[in-house]
């Protein structure tokens, strides 16, 4: 969880303000440090992730430190961001 914890503090989260009323924040993969990094974050978030409805769609949602993340279901190699939001219940500072 440590890499996965550098990742997260190491990169821009940039609030969707097309969503409002779905409170999340994304990271694009064209604004990593490293494409390996962020490709293996989404590996992660596919390997230890629970799939949750979210509408008529499935996604994989990883949960960590009062945040979820997931992506859009893409395969890896075509993923250009990962999302997230915070959980119900948590204090996690937005953004």
């Amino acid at each position: 969880d440590d890499d996965i914890r550098t990742f997260i503090a190491d990169h821009e989260w940039t609030f969707a303000k097309t969503m409002p009323q779905i409170p999340h924040w994304y990271t694009l993969r064209r604004k990593a440090r490293r494409d390996e990094d962020f490709a293996a974050f989404v590996q992660e978030i596919r390997l230890r992730g629970v799939v949750r409805q979210f509408g008529s769609r499935s996604f994989t949602y990883l949960d960590l430190d009062g945040w979820t993340y997931w992506t859009m279901g893409e395969p890896i190699e075509n993923t250009i961001l990962v999302n997230r939001a915070r959980l119900p219940g948590t204090t996690a500072p937005p953004g």
